[in-house]
Parts: C-alpha cells; sequence; structure tokens
C-alpha cells in the first residue's frame, strides 16, 4: 500500500494515523516506550501556527502605520520651518488691529472729527432669499412697506415699494439703530436682511463737504474715497499701518462753519444761485476755511446723485472783474511804471479797435493811482497796463499761477480760461489792457487767494494745501513782487476800504483791506448783463496782514437791502464785515482800534478829492 502511494508521487498525510485490526496490537519500534505521555491534537498545532502569523502581520503593519506617521511628522517640521524662516506667517488679527476700524479718521486741525468709520446695521432686500420655494416676502410689498414706514417714518415710501417689488433688490436703508434692526426681525421677514458693514460719517453733516468729498463700497466690499480729501487720502485711510493715526486737515472747524453760515445768509439775501468762499493764511498757503453753497450732505446713500457736489472755490472759473486791478497795479510799481502815486492819470474813455471802454462811475478826467482804485477806474488801470506792457503783466499773472490749475490736493481743480493769444504765446494791446480790469481772463476763486496773499505777506507766491503744516514747515515759495510793493499794496487796499467801493467790508478793528469785483458772466452771444459775479478779495489786519478772505456770489439779484445794486460794493463784501468779527478771535486776531496800517503819505490824495 505503502509502496503502491509512492510509486503514484503521493505522499502519506502526516497526521494519518495506522490503521487498528480489533484484536491486534500495533506494532512498536524497537528501543521506544510505549507510554510517552498524552499526545498533542493536531488542530492545536495549526491554531498556534496561524496566531503567530496574524501577531506577525499586525506588527508589520503597526510598524508601517508609524513609519507613515513619522513621515507625516517630519514634513510638517519641515514646512512650519520654511513658513517661519521663508514664507509668511498665518494672519492672525491683533487685538489692536481688531479694535480699529477699516478706515482712518480726519479731522481738522484741532483734532476735531469730521469723518469716521464704525460698524453699522443695513437693511437690505433680497429677493432671492426663499431661493425657488415661492415669493421672498411673506407679506404683500404694499404691506411690508408699511410696517417699515411706522419704524422708518422718513423712508421714501414709493422708492421702498418699488426695492421690495423689484428683483434686483437693494438697499432700503444705509443706516439703521440695533433697536430698529430687532423690529425689522419682528417683521417675520426673511428676505429683509440686516448686514453688518462698515459705514463712513460724517458728525458735521454737510459742513466741509466739498473739502471731505464721501466714501462708496467698490467689487471688493471696501469703501473707497470719491471727491474731495476721502479720495486724496484714501490708501493712507485704508492701509493698516497708517489708519491707526487721524489725518488732520488745514482747516478749522469753527472757521468753517462761520464762513458757510456767512455765505448762506448772503446768498440768501440777494437770491444768489450759489457762493464761494475761501478764508487762507497769507504765509504758509494753508486753507482755513472753503466753502461752496449749496452744499451736499454726505451721509446720504445717494450723495453721487447730488447736482451740488461740483465745488466752486477750486473747479469753476470766472472773470475776476476789478478785483484784478491791484495785481495790475503792483506789476506796475514793481517794474516801475507807477513810481509816484500823486501823478495824474488819464481817465477819459480809451478808444481801442473799434472799442470806446469807460468807467461805470466817472470820477473825473484824471485820477491819481489810489484814487483809481479806490474809486475801481477801468480807464487809468488800461493806460496803466499799456505802459506796462503785455509781456510783463502777462509774466506776473503766469507768476501767480493763474495760467496752470490751482495748486491744491483736491482732484476737482479748473482750467484757466485765458484770452486769445497770438500764435508765439503773447497778447496783443487789446488784450492786456481788457485783462488788467480783470476781463478775458478767467480763473477760479482760489487762484485768487493765492494772488492776494503774495500782495500782501512780502511778494511770495505759495501754493494752497488741505493739510496741516507743522510750525517752520512751510514751503519757501515764489517772490512775485518785491517786499516794497507788497507794503505799498498793504496801504493801497486799507485805503479803499476807507474811502473806496470796499467800505461795506472794513469790520471796525480789524484792518481790513480789500478790491471789490463784478463781472458779467459770458454767454453765447457775448456778455449777458442780467448774470454778474459779484467778488470781494480782501485781508486782514493790514498792519501784519494773517489771512485772506475771498467771497463770491454767482447771479445776486438786487434786493431792497442792497437797495436794488448786484455789484460787489452790495453783495460780496458785506459778508467780509460780518465774517472778519466772527473769525478773527478764533484766529488769534483781536480788535484794536487803536492800530492800523501807516496811509499817512497817501490819505491826502482821497480826502482832497472828497
Amino acid at each position: 500500500m505503502t509502496a503502491l502511494a509512492l510509486d503514484r508521487g503521493l505522499r502519506p498525510s502526516r497526521t494519518s494515523a495506522p490503521r487498528e485490526v480489533k484484536g491486534v496490537e500495533p506494532r512498536q519500534k524497537p528501543g521506544i516506550e510505549r507510554d510517552c505521555g498524552p499526545a498533542i491534537p493536531a488542530g492545536r498545532i495549526h491554531s498556534v501556527h496561524m496566531r503567530q502569523s496574524l501577531l506577525v502581520t499586525a506588527r508589520l503593519r503597526l510598524f508601517i502605520m508609524v513609519a507613515l506617521l513619522g513621515v507625516v511628522a517630519v514634513i510638517s517640521l519641515l514646512r512650519i520651518g520654511y513658513v517661519g524662516f521663508v514664507g509668511a506667517a498665518p494672519s492672525q488679527t491683533s487685538l489692536a488691529e481688531a479694535l480699529l476700524p477699516s478706515r482712518g479718521e480726519i479731522t481738522d486741525r484741532h483734532g476735531t472729527p469730521l469723518a469716521r468709520t464704525f460698524p453699522a446695521y443695513a437693511l437690505w432686500f433680497n429677493p432671492r432669499a426663499m431661493e425657488d420655494e415661492g415669493a421672498p416676502l411673506v407679506a404683500d410689498p404694499a404691506d411690508v412697506t408699511a410696517s417699515l414706514m411706522e419704524i422708518f417714518p422718513d423712508l421714501d415710501e414709493d422708492r421702498t415699494l418699488a426695492i421690495l417689488r423689484s428683483a434686483r433688490g437693494g438697499y432700503i436703508q444705509r443706516r439703521i439703530l440695533p433697536e430698529d434692526a430687532n423690529r425689522v426681525f419682528g417683521l417675520g421677514e426673511i428676505a429683509l436682511e440686516i448686514p453688518r458693514e462698515s459705514d463712513r460719517h460724517y458728525p458735521q453733516g454737510a459742513l466741509a463737504a466739498h473739502i471731505l468729498g464721501y466714501v462708496q463700497e467698490n467689487d471688493e466690499r471696501r469703501l473707497e474715497g470719491q471727491l474731495g480729501m476721502e479720495r486724496v487720502l484714501d490708501e493712507q485711510l485704508a492701509d493698516k499701518a497708517l489708519r491707526a493715526e487721524p489725518v488732520a486737515l488745514s482747516i478749522d472747524l469753527r472757521v468753517q462753519g462761520a464762513l458757510e453760515d456767512e455765505l448762506s445768509k448772503g446768498m440768501l439775501a440777494t437770491n444768489a444761485i450759489g457762493a464761494a468762499g475761501i478764508v487762507l493764511d497769507v504765509d504758509t498757503g494753508e486753507i482755513m476755511a472753503m466753502a461752496s453753497l449749496p452744499a451736499f450732505n454726505p451721509n446720504l446713500s445717494d450723495v453721487h446723485k447730488s447736482p451740488n457736489i461740483y465745488n466752486r472755490a477750486t473747479n469753476a472759473t470766472y472773470e475776476l472783474g476789478s478785483t484784478f486791478k491791484p495785481i495790475t497795479v503792483a506789476a506796475a510799481i514793481d517794474a516801475g511804471v507807477v513810481r509816484n502815486l500823486s501823478a495824474q492819470w488819464d481817465a477819459s474813455p480809451v478808444e481801442m479797435s473799434g472799442h470806446t471802454f469807460r468807467d461805470l462811475k466817472p470820477k473825473g478826467d484824471t485820477l491819481t493811482v489810489p484814487e483809481a482804485l479806490a474809486y475801481s477806474s477801468n480807464t487809468v488801470t488800461m493806460r496803466i497796463a499799456d505802459e506796462l506792457g503785455e509781456e510783463r503783466l502777462r509774466q506776473t499773472v503766469i507768476d501767480l499761477g493763474m495760467k496752470e490749475r490751482p495748486v491744491i490736493e483736491l482732484p476737482a481743480r479748473g482750467k484757466p480760461q485765458w484770452a486769445e493769444e497770438r500764435p508765439n504765446g503773447t497778447w496783443s494791446r487789446l488784450t492786456n489792457m481788457v485783462v488788467s480790469y480783470g476781463h478775458g481772463l478767467a480763473v477760479t476763486p482760489l487762484h485768487l487767494a493765492s494772488a492776494y496773499a503774495a500782495l500782501v505777506n512780502g511778494g511770495i507766491w505759495r501754493p494752497a494745501t488741505l493739510r496741516k503744516i507743522e510750525p517752520g514747515a512751510a514751503p519757501r515759495g515764489r517772490r512775485v513782487f518785491k517786499a516794497s510793493t507788497s507794503s505799498r499794496m498793504r496801504q493801497l487796499l486799507r485805503m479803499i476800504s476807507i474811502y473806496g467801493t470796499g467800505q461795506s467790508a472794513d469790520a471796525p478793528g480789524y484792518r481790513v483791506g480789500g478790491k471789490t469785483g463784478s463781472a458779467e458772466k459770458p454767454g453765447a452771444g457775448g456778455y449777458r448783463q442780467t448774470a454778474l459775479i459779484s467778488s470781494f478779495a480782501a485781508a486782514f489786519p493790514m498792519d501784519r496782514p494773517r489771512y485772506v478772505v475771498v467771497t463770491m456770489l454767482d447771479e445776486p439779484k438786487g434786493t431792497k437791502a442792497a437797495r436794488g445794486q448786484r455789484t460787489a460794493a452790495f453783495t460780496a463784501a458785506p459778508i467780509v464785515m460780518e465774517l472778519v468779527p466772527r473769525i478773527g478771535p478764533m484766529l488769534g486776531v483781536r480788535p484794536d482800534t487803536n492800530r492800523d496800517v501807516d496811509i499817512s503819505d497817501l490819505r491826502y490824495l482821497i480826502e482832497n478829492r472828497e
């Protein structure tokens, strides 16, 4: 049997036992005892073998898992080391940054806040709030509008209803109080959302609006500056490293308020369509106040649609009229054309190129230069300019910055409109004579203010600025007039306010000096006799000039208070008389009736004719 199995290539099983035959004992091998203990079952041996195999497998898997975890740990450590030494660390918001607003603060020169940003709630209608499950509003839009009107009485009912019926949605109210937000939640309308966002607030309302500008949200939901200093300072106000420090402007909020108030009174008293005013530091070029009326409220959400965002002080150009005459006289004194102020000049009408030029109110056949300024003589000024020559007067105008846009940080800056020039860039004789009394040349009120600062501060023109300048850091500027010429102009301007057309601007104790100007607005067929620009350019105190004040009224009408007159002596000049006593003490200028600029060597020239 065994031999047969071997021949067939088969091996007997190790666990197979010899067959037992009944009654016959199995044969034993010699030398082996029979009684050797109980036998180990074969199945038990197989189980032990399997257990050992599984244990080895488990240990192998555990080793592989630990190895993988080790590799991951090494990679993580290497990544941390790389980020720490090469890359940027994960951004974390510090406590200081969390407390900072998203946009920096703007203040006046004394730290009074003009623009601030803070977290706020808004009311937004989301027409897709319910997605495809039905109408976004549970109640009828008209009923929801009525409910919102109870919470917000000033809400525009028609506009709100249009938004609730719109498929686009939109802001219903940009600024709402937390308690009002809770009442909106109480309406149970899911489509009425209350997003929390950064809000730019102007605590002073419309005050200094043309200086500040406003902000709008861009595509990145960031407040972005528009129009005024908000646009100029946009990067600085949004910079994380800089926005903690408020930006101080040059303006004094108290002076700004007084200027806007007096301009508004003058505008209403004369039924003018607009007004502009500037208060300028003659030694630094800092703008202490600047206004354009009508104004706008930068807190309104639709401020960008306001027609009043146009800045008349820096963007609108006007012919200066007689306010330009002191500039012509100063250039003539500087050039030596006018040496003797007691000399008589021909004041008769001027015939030129088929045109006849006369004085509005002739005072005689001859006038001295002081009389010509006091009585605002066109003819004498024209003859002075004719002797001065077009090249000298034109260069003076250029040196005063009147050929370029006004130097100011604001983006809205009007380009001067010059009279016709020759191909070589010079003026004709007629142009020179017409420009001398303020026609044929249109510039902004800011141009005029900077020019008058140079007239009275010693002859130095400096750029205007809306940034606060630290003491001793004023720009050097450029010399336009001699210091002696500037000294003489202070006397002449003061004489105009005492004896001439500027008497209605003479605020007692403040030694105001200045010049009136009235110019007809040009139209399609020539000058419009019914449309007038009246302005007054002044400085105070004239014994030591500190500030220039320019007031301008656009198309004033004759009123009973002005005795039916529209000219600057009855409209723009009285604004200065009311304004200076209000702002003088704020600016450190106290009234003093015992002081004045010395005009003893010129007084007799006016008094004798009187």
